[in-house]
């Protein structure tokens, strides 16, 4: 927000007077417009250009007429890495040491960015430029994601004009919960009509660039898409479904030494590289029984489809620019937030949410699904073996800062701004907060030291701009710290320090390793026994990074974190009383009835006449989820356990007129409970639950109306209550299923 200023002058009369009209910032007639496309969970090799066999022509373009950077960096997690993207500072002085669903009470947590590190979004609006972001944002609290905000950490409180795509760590891409600039929406369509979200925010992205430029052709944009592809769900049409049919059969073991030899012969990696061995938990392919290597291909061939269709829209918007006339002074940047996820287990995981409970799935019990693996009745993640197969050369994953977690591919595409002969591969090594501060130089911008009256801190990433031209310059950034849950790392100069910190063990005795990356970029010779002098060298240099950039306290929490605070000026009222009543838009979990894990009652005051029916309150998907409705004048309680429906319906009809309909839901144990109807207070209806749920699903609840896809398979979704819904009144117990569940623990982790 700006000041309003007059310099002009004001007389008595117009004659006496001179008038004084304000001119907007402008960054100048050839500043480029920015495009940063951000992918989600994809290892180093997974695109064409950095040696996978799965189709990313489009990727493979922007590179080939480009740079493609082989010794990029992030952090181990999406929230972190998009924190230092969009700041140019460490994720932790940002406020963002994991992700952004919960906050421990110091600074390196917030849930939110750090007011202090202003937003690459924020800067470049106040030059000029028009700010759009379109798919995931995760960089908010979710209990402040609902309809109610607060909204100053939604994507336009932090910079953006305008905003399309999802508030959580993922969607379903078939029916996502969707929100427009500071409200939630329903999607444009379904997947019976063709409806994938990664098209729509493509489609979304070239609306609001055409927009802008028709109107205001000389001023330059800034467009920040970060598509929920590659994490899980993996989904995808079912023609590239199709495409890749068998294109895995060999296994993860010849796939992955297939990917290594065309990295060595493409010069992904430096020569003499080796290829790391497999990981603990990764059996070697052909010892695998037959159904476990169907199941594995099938996820794989999901993943593969849904990074392809992914590339296919980048395609959409690259042309889409080309179209305007914009494609040459724009530039674009494709990158991923992290490594390829470790989510999906030994196996894979036909619904994520399974493996969230504790149930951990065989293969032989989920072949039977097979077919709905990558379409919208899915939920699925692929096995380990495939995710480091993704990672190749490197070992470990997602959330370690072994280079397998955090060493990703990058491309930047600028013809107006890289030199022909200077196009081709750039092997510095760059981490994602320098991306911010590189922008900056190429603009001639300076960060604000004071933005919003808020002391900034300095911007602490390194500008790799001289390297754009220069394939020899060299690396602005020779001293990189990682750090995620307790793991650490430090690189400095062709060296790396690492240590895999495994939950609750003693920060000062676990052991560290020692590697010479310039020589061992894939982490397989172990020098700490050799050099202990220079492993100590490099983690007293850690520590010193750890309190410059605000690392301190090391916490390893991180599934106990999540869940809901009952306090009072939250969504979670103390007395764990919830009251609801419509119209309502549709609610992130987090913003909602905290009834994961928990006994409950869910009580409804309606009045209806005979006929009326339909939903009074659903939560969750049509893969997991519970939905209380009237159907055929009978009230229906289903509780959806991954497929496995138990429906109780009221033995009596409901009366027209006014009356109280309610659910009494009891957990009786850790994974058992029992569901009761009531009308009026007199009970018509039991049922034993076997299975009971501690997370339901990613996708939170909606008022009188099933919002997405229909929990009950006995009614199609919105299935709108067509009587009075006055209200709906959710008394939930003080009892946390995180007290008695380790398992949910490392799931909830797992899908973040």
């Amino acid at each position: 927000m700006r000041a309003e200023r007059f310099e002009g002058k004001i007389g008595r009369t117009l004659a006496e007077s001179e008038p004084y009209f304000e001119e907007h910032p402008h960054p100048g007639e050839t500043a480029p417009n920015i495009v940063v496309v951000l992918l989600d969970d994809t290892g180093f090799a997974q695109m064409g250009c950095f040696g996978s066999t799965i189709d990313t022509p489009n990727i493979d373009a922007l590179a080939a007429n480009g740079l493609q950077f082989t010794n990029f960096h992030v952090t181990p997690l999406c929230s972190p890495t998009r924190a230092a993207l969009l700041t140019g500072r460490s994720q932790h002085k940002a406020g963002m040491r994991s992700v952004s669903n919960f906050r421990t009470g110091f600074p390196h947590m917030l849930g939110h960015v750090s007011t202090r590190t202003a937003t690459v979004a924020e800067v470049l609006r106040d030059q000029g430029y028009a700010t759009m972001a379109l798919g995931k944002w995760h960089l908010a609290p979710m209990e402040e994601c609902s309809a109610a905000g607060p909204f100053d950490q939604w994507p336009l409180g932090r910079g953006f004009d305008r905003f399309y795509g999802f508030l959580d760590g993922e969607t379903d891409q078939f029916h996502p919960e969707l929100v427009c600039d500071n409200h939630p929406i329903e999607p444009p369509a379904g997947p019976d009509e063709g409806y994938h979200l990664s098209e729509d925010l493509i489609d979304q992205a070239l609306k609001m660039i055409a927009d802008s430029k028709g109107v205001r052709p000389d001023r330059p944009f800034f467009t920040y898409v970060a598509f929920g592809a590659a994490h899980a769900p993996h989904q995808a049409p079912p023609e590239y479904m199709a495409k890749y049919k068998g294109r895995f059969d060999e296994g993860w073991d010849v796939m992955r030494d297939r990917w290594y030899q065309r990295q060595l012969a493409e010069g992904v990696i430096p020569p003499g590289t080796e290829l790391a061995p497999r990981n603990p938990g990764v059996d070697a392919w052909d010892t695998l029984p037959e159904n476990q290597q169907r199941l594995a291909c099938r996820l794989q061939e999901a993943f593969a489809a849904f990074l392809d269709h992914t590339d296919v829209q980048i395609g959409r918007l690259v042309e889409g620019l080309r179209s305007m006339g914009h494609l040459d002074n724009t530039i674009v940047m494709v990158m991923a937030d992290n490594g390829a996820s470790q989510e999906g287990g030994p196996f894979g995981v036909m619904h994520e949410m399974k493996f969230f409970n504790g149930i951990f799935e065989t293969p032989d019990q989920a072949i039977h699904k097979i077919d709905d693996i990558g379409g919208p009745h899915s939920h699925t993640n692929y096995p380990w073996g495939w995710a480091q197969c993704g990672n190749s050369p490197f070992k470990w994953y997602k959330q370690n800062t072994h280079e397998g977690g955090v060493h990703v591919p990058m491309v930047m595409h600028w013809p107006a701004g890289i030199n022909a002969d200077a196009i081709g591969k750039r092997n510095q090594f760059v981490f994602v907060a320098d991306i911010v501060p590189t922008l900056y130089e190429l603009l001639g911008v300076q960060a604000p030291e004071v933005y919003r009256g808020v002391q900034q801190e300095p911007v602490s990433g390194h500008s790799f701009a001289a390297a754009l031209n220069d394939p020899h310059a060299p690396a602005a950034n020779t001293l990189q710290y990682f750090e995620n849950g307790g793991s650490r790392a430090l690189v400095h100069k062709g060296w790396k320090a690492v240590c895999r910190h495994e939950k609750g063990a003693d920060f000062f005795t676990e052991q560290w390793e020692l590697y010479r990356l310039s020589e061992d970029a894939s982490e397989c010779n172990d020098l700490a026994a050799t050099m202990p002098d220079k492993l100590e060298e490099l983690k007293e240099m850690w520590w010193a990074e750890a309190e410059r950039h605000g690392v301190l306290p090391l916490d390893d929490r991180g599934v106990e974190l999540f869940g809901v605070r009952f306090r009072k000026g939250s969504p979670h009222p103390e007395n764990r009383r919830y009251v609801y009543r419509p119209p309502m838009s549709p609610m992130p979990g987090q913003a909602s009835a905290s009834i994961g894990g928990r006994s409950f009652d869910m009580t409804a005051r309606i009045t209806r006449a005979a006929g009326d029916e339909g939903v009074i309150y659903a939560t969750g998907t049509e893969n997991s989820g519970l939905s209380l409705f009237v159907q055929n004048d009978r009230l229906v309680f289903d509780y959806n356990a991954f497929d496995d429906h138990v429906v109780v319906e009221s033995n009596v009809v409901v009366p027209t007129g006014t009356s109280e309909v309610a659910v009494k839901v009891r957990r009786q144990g850790a994974s058992v409970g029992m569901a009761a109807l009531e009308i009026d207070g007199a009970p018509v209806g039991e049922v034993q639950l076997p299975l009971f749920m501690l997370m339901m699903s990613s996708v939170g609840p909606s008022v009188g109306y099933d919002h997405g896809s229909a929990v009950s398979t006995r009614y199609r979704s919105p299935f709108p209550f067509t009587g009075t819904l006055h209200e709906v009144v959710i008394q939930a117990s003080p009892e946390r299923f995180a007290d008695t569940n380790e398992a949910g623990h490392a799931a909830e982790m797992s899908r973040q």
